[in-house]
């Protein structure tokens, strides 16, 4: 099977592209988690590996969308966006993800890859705006993936995404990055109306045939001023989806990514482990893509490992984050993130101005932390590249408590003991 992957790789997409990803993510990479490790145990902290919005105006209008997209226009200017980028490169980093909005919608998206060819970038994209000169660019480039957006068939892509033909524009985009031997990746928020469609073997075969060498599979996150919680995943669906990515990365030519597990398959969150954190279309220096507030900024005179290492409210968030749940704190106890966000007074990084208002009327749903059904990677490959790439640096060791609303434990169907905490039903579980 990786013999296959692999051949795929070298056969189907340009070799030059091939050598930039082992070089600029690969061992580049594995440097920026070594230098990670070496900060962690002198009691320092940068993240290897940020995400960043350059823009958040978007063409779609998606469920669930917690970003402002129909807001005026705002970008990271290329000056902000090569020091945060130069910054991060002398902090040993190479990789970033690169969000929005729509990322394409940025005028200078393509000069921004350009300038700093000894990085890597992966472009979290609906497609739309790829044509085949854009392609081209990018291959020239050679430092980039594009992840493209498939939300499920036509009806139902044209739902999700809030404009008629989504689903053909984006798959015009997806052929036109193949045409042109990108290395190239489809990404997909599962949720109730897709999952039944998009997780199955006849559309990962269909990837495969088509080129595509990896795979994404998010899970949908009910947050945002329109959160449609009706989408959310059942814990038996999120089972279902953790087999189905252990099996196809055992069985399948094709790589597929995930974020929320170890090699075990212990969840963790790579925010609260400090994998990653996030930067705002503001330059606004958040947790995570949904938590948006912040109390730092890449705009600051300060040398941007002084911004981030130094920040009480990132660690904090870390620190709480690990403490409350092995699974996404905004999903499982919203209102210690809400306690969290007042003590320290950081600020609502949103235009509309009603983040808190949402936190607070957040319902607690059950994420990827589900005790009692590890689902360990059955990938030798997989298995090795987690346990020294992406685990939980330490972040949940100790024996912790993990304190669990009463809501939440009932999807779950585990057997444990309940209590109140502050007036709230929880329930008290023991980690590992």
């Amino acid at each position: 099977m990786y013999y296959r992957l692999a051949k795929r790789a070298l056969l189907e997409t340009d070799k030059r592209l091939v050598w930039k990803l082992a070089w600029n993510m690969g061992a580049k990479g594995a440097v920026a988690i070594w230098k990670h490790k070496r900060r962690l145990k002198r009691g320092e902290f940068f993240p290897p590996f940020l995400y960043v919005s350059i823009i958040n105006s978007c063409n779609l209008r998606c469920q669930g969308c917690w970003v402002d997209v129909a807001a005026k226009q705002h970008v990271i200017d290329l000056p902000a966006i090569d020091r945060l980028i130069s910054e991060s490169k002398k902090m040993g980093n190479s990789f970033f993800g690169i969000l929005g909005g729509e990322p394409f919608m940025h005028p200078e998206v393509l000069e921004i890859f350009e300038r700093h060819s000894d990085c890597y970038f992966q472009v979290f994209t609906n497609g739309q705006l790829i044509d085949d000169a854009v392609a081209k660019r990018l291959r020239k480039a050679g430092n980039v993936t594009p992840l493209v957006s498939i939300e499920g068939t036509e009806i139902i892509s044209d739902v999700r995404r809030g404009k008629p033909e989504v689903y053909s524009r984006s798959m015009e985009g997806l052929h036109a990055c193949l045409r042109n031997k990108l290395l190239t990746g489809v990404c997909t928020s599962l949720c109730a109306s897709n999952i039944d469609d998009l997780l199955t073997e006849q559309w990962v075969d269909r990837l495969i045939e088509m080129g595509v060498l990896y795979m994404w599979y998010h899970t949908y996150r009910a947050v945002g001023p329109d959160s449609h919680p009706e989408l959310c995943l059942t814990p038996e669906q999120q089972r279902r989806t953790r087999q189905f990515v252990v099996d196809t990365r055992a069985t399948k030519p094709i790589a597929v990514v995930d974020a929320y597990y170890d090699g075990d398959g212990k969840a963790l969150c790579p925010a609260a482990t400090g994998f990653t954190h996030h930067v705002s279309p503001w330059g606004d220096i958040e947790p995570c893509p949904i938590v948006q507030f912040a109390k730092e900024s890449i705009h600051d005179a300060r040398p941007l490992g002084e911004v981030i290492g130094g920040s009480e409210f990132l660690r904090d968030f870390r620190k709480l984050a690990a403490t409350s749940t092995r699974g996404c704190i905004v999903l499982e106890r919203p209102d210690l993130l809400k306690e969290l966000v007042v003590k320290h007074g950081a600020r609502d990084t949103t235009v509309r101005g009603t983040a808190l208002a949402e936190l607070e009327a957040m319902e607690c749903r059950p994420s990827q932390y589900d005790p009692g059904h590890e689902i360990p990677e059955r990938s030798l490959v997989y298995r090795l590249l987690k346990k020294f790439a992406f685990n939980d640096f330490g972040a949940y060791d100790g024996g912790l408590s993990y304190v669990v609303p009463a809501e939440a434990q009932k999807q779950r169907k585990t057997t444990s003991a309940s209590t109140t905490l502050g007036g709230v039903p929880v329930t008290i579980e023991t980690g590992s």
